[in-house]
């Protein structure tokens, strides 16, 4: 899959010849409903016996808006959702710079510029994709900016099993409240987040429970405070094992909010590792003990809750929730 980084004004010797199917969004955590219509329009692109691009952006266009005070945390950085998309059989990304210059485009140009500077045969986007002001550039009106030059499919809302629409905004909300099962099920994955291995207090291997201490990317959405089962990405392999989000308040410590992973029959020193978090299941919000001995006691069930997590998981072959449906 090629990746091309775009920046208005659209250079047109970085776009390949010949048509494409081209797919648009913004794509954050490429969940379920965005894989409707990734798969739509892979559909057509294989039925037409051409590429599958796809228009997406660097950044989220609210952050040029100053729409998010305490900064945008991701469901999917850039690299994440490329590599999503990729395992989404896309051959082509487009990955635009939202810019000013770039948002003041009035729909028919960005549809002239880009839609037609593409070489769109089709294009296909949700149901509730905006181009622009959402009073004027919404996808029952992109046929008249398109003129006849390019087909217009627009994919139907997209519903989990309450019939609540799945979105990223959603999704976002419930790993923001710890709901990691539900996230996952709208995702059609497990939430994945990366970091490096820091130095961290040491606590937890005088208790018993030596932890590795994750610095998670400033713009990365990590899961609400509370314990979790978890996989964690090493080299090559994953281990199972057990998270803690919170702040150490059992030992007033007061820290900013860490994430501390317990990995079972594991003993090797990591620091410096970049390494990859699976979020499995939710066990239990953060307490305060006390002392160490209640501490102990009670890592003893949540270490005992996760590895049934993870059998159960194993005897059921779930592995294959960990790729995109």
């Amino acid at each position: 899959m090629e990746v091309i980084r775009i920046h208005h004004p659209l250079q047109k010797k970085l776009v390949p010849d010949g048509q494409v199917v081209l797919a648009m969004g913004f794509f954050d955590g490429v969940h379920r409903g965005h894989q409707q219509v990734i798969k739509t329009a892979k559909k057509i692109a294989e039925k037409e016996g051409i590429p599958l691009a796809v228009l997406t952006y660097g950044h989220a266009p609210g952050i040029v808006y100053r729409q998010y005070p305490g900064g945008f945390k991701y469901l999917s950085t850039p690299t994440r959702k490329v590599a999503l998309l990729k395992q989404l059989g896309v051959d082509l990304v487009y990955l635009v710079s939202f810019t000013s210059s770039f948002a003041s485009l009035s729909p028919q140009e960005f549809v002239d510029e880009y839609l037609i500077g593409f070489h769109a045969k089709t294009v296909v986007a949700g149901f509730d994709h905006t181009y622009g002001k959402a009073a004027v550039a919404t996808m029952a009106k992109l046929p008249e900016y398109a003129k006849g030059r390019f087909d217009v499919v627009t994919v139907p809302k997209f519903t989990g099993n309450d019939e609540q629409k799945i979105g990223s905004r959603v999704i976002r909300k419930m790993i923001d409240n710890g709901k990691i099962q539900s996230a996952n099920q709208l995702l059609g994955y497990c939430y994945k987040t990366t970091g490096i291995v820091v130095h961290g207090l040491a606590r937890g291997r005088t208790l018993g429970f030596p932890t590795i201490n994750v610095e998670t990317p400033e713009h990365e959405r990590i899961p609400g405070i509370g314990v979790y089962t978890v996989q964690v990405k090493i080299g090559t392999k994953w281990y199972g094992g057990m998270a803690s989000v919170g702040h150490n308040i059992t030992f007033g410590d007061q820290n900013k909010l860490t994430v501390e992973i317990y990995l079972f029959d594991f003993d090797q020193l990591v620091y410096g590792e970049e390494v990859q978090v699976r979020w499995l299941s939710y066990q239990r919000g953060e307490e305060k003990f006390s002392g160490a001995d209640e501490l102990v006691n009670q890592m003893r069930r949540d270490e005992q809750l996760s590895r049934e997590n993870l059998q159960r998981m194993l005897d059921k072959n779930e592995d294959s929730q960990y790729l995109l449906k």
